[in-house]
């Protein structure tokens, strides 16, 4: 396979840091089809997400997911007990339990492995672990020819373009640009035929899988107690890929264990709920080491690589409950802001939407993104949306916070909230700041002939670049109040 690069030379996953947004979001915003593409997608899931948890759980929802929450939180306060344990078991299972502090050096561990056993040909499934080291880009330098079999993450890939969304990685594309792809890449008759384009795709892996010495996956869950890796995928790429080759490869966070096997069932059921809304996925896959001698399929050899990459940093008590996450997607998909900015491309990095504002910064330092706390309205969509229960916009609060705290915001921006502070504690001076602001932007809206504001001052001119700002009414909310109370409060 030949991948030529067809987009220009912004890395979404790998932009210059600090990080600044505007670029891309200017991008975005000026591109009417990424617009409807993103829109539509998520907001069909975040629908189908509401209908299928009301109608299995009712009003018992939010008991279940702060169910998840409590077992999650637990695992996580005590995680040096349960990755101890998940190695012993797996160990005992048949598999070899490496652990890697950085991506470099999980990247060298797969690599190595992967040399010592002659590997020439790679199939893997999808994993948002590889995606966070660029394992992929790693094992071709290393001359493994590497393939992506999920259908969204192969497009992705002939596309030299990187994944948009958590669960839905080809979410900025239609059937036209991959009918593009394959007939560039695959040398096939052009079609936009959503059946006949899945069928390019399975015959062209088919063949894949067949010649395969290697196969890496991610992991949705580790199991304590037996050693389990728990796969769930909606195609059939993700066993074909755990078992056909003769070794086997697993890159998984250490967030990802769970301390019992009957723990698994309530995620079960709010992780596909939550993602694509189905009662579960297709495929739910538990591995327990190698094949034994008597079975037919699976690999001679299993590794499991557990990955610490800043994880170990965001243990620290007031961030914790952000490594509960079981990435499904379900906060980016009620995010109005992930929607408008288009998709994931704009929070350059691989975890993207409220969840990714978060654990980008806390992963790869707060000073590198600065911009990604302050990309949220605070609306709760997110939290409400989480179903282990993660308070995401407390934890964006948090970061804002941190931000002045240790000076990360320039110093123009924090003397512009130290003075908003002060008019705020000081209701004179609130009321006539008010009053002062309200009298000049209605004498700018009296300048134009709709009455509205089209051009605005300062920071109200990143408003107006988008949209026309109204006018303040002559009368305020407190003059109307006095007028009716007498100015008594309530």
């Amino acid at each position: 396979m030949t991948v030529d690069t067809i987009h220009d030379k912004h890395d979404p996953l790998h932009p210059q840091l600090p990080y600044r947004i505007a670029d891309s979001v200017n991008r975005a915003m000026g591109d009417v089809q990424l617009q409807q593409f993103v829109n539509a997608a998520t907001t069909a899931r975040d629908r189908g997400r509401v209908e299928t948890c009301r109608d299995a759980f009712a009003e018992r929802y939010d008991a279940v997911r702060r169910h998840a929450g409590d077992i999650k939180q637990h695992t996580l306060d005590h995680l040096d007990i349960y990755v101890e344990q998940f190695i012993d078991s797996a160990t005992t299972a048949g598999a070899q339990v490496h652990c890697a502090a950085s991506a470099e050096e999980a990247r060298h561990i797969g690599i190595e492995i992967a040399k010592a056993n002659e590997c020439k040909l790679c199939v893997k499934s999808k994993s948002m672990v590889t995606e966070e080291i660029d394992l992929v880009s790693a094992l071709e330098d290393s001359g493994i020819k590497t393939l992506e079999t999920d259908l969204g993450e192969f497009i992705i890939q002939l596309d030299n373009d990187a994944p948009s969304h958590i669960v839905m990685p080809m979410i900025h594309k239609d059937r036209r640009s991959v009918a593009r792809a394959f007939e560039r890449e695959l040398k096939t008759k052009y079609t936009e035929d959503p059946q006949q384009l899945t069928q390019i795709a399975r015959e062209y892996m088919r063949h894949k899988f067949a010649q395969a010495d290697l196969g890496i996956s991610g992991a949705n869950f580790l199991i304590a107690d037996t050693g389990d890796v728990v796969l769930c995928t909606n195609e059939g790429n993700g066993g074909l890929t755990v078992s056909t080759p003769r070794l086997h490869i697993v890159y998984v966070g250490i967030e990802k264990i769970i301390p019992r096997l009957d723990h698994l069932p309530v995620f079960l059921k709010l992780l596909a709920r939550s993602a694509t809304s189905q009662p579960i996925t297709v495929y739910t896959t538990i591995l327990t080491g190698p094949k034994r001698e008597l079975e037919i399929d699976g690999p001679k050899h299993m590794h499991i690589i557990l990955l610490d990459n800043g994880r170990t940093d965001i243990l620290r008590t007031d961030a914790r409950e952000m490594l509960r996450c079981i990435r499904c997607g379900a906060c980016l998909n009620a995010c109005p802001v992930y929607r408008k900015v288009g998709g994931g491309h704009a929070y350059g990095a691989v975890y993207s939407g409220p969840i990714g504002a978060v654990i980008t910064p806390l992963m790869k330092g707060l000073h590198n993104y600065p911009d990604l706390p302050h990309v949220s309205s605070l609306c709760g969509a997110c939290f409400e949306a989480c179903p282990v229960h993660i308070d995401i916009p407390r934890q964006l609060i948090n970061l804002r916070r941190d931000m002045v705290t240790n000076r990360t915001m320039p110093l123009s921006g924090r003397l512009a909230y130290k003075l908003w502070a002060i008019v705020l504690k000081r209701p004179l001076l609130y009321r006539l700041a008010s009053r002062i602001m309200a009298l000049i932007l209605r004498r700018m809206a009296q300048s134009n002939d709709s009455g509205w504001i089209n051009k605005g001052p300062g920071p109200l001119g990143a408003w107006t670049a988008e949209r026309d700002f109204p006018a303040p009414p002559s009368n305020s909310f407190r003059d109307w109040w006095n007028r009716h109370t007498g100015g008594q409060e309530r």
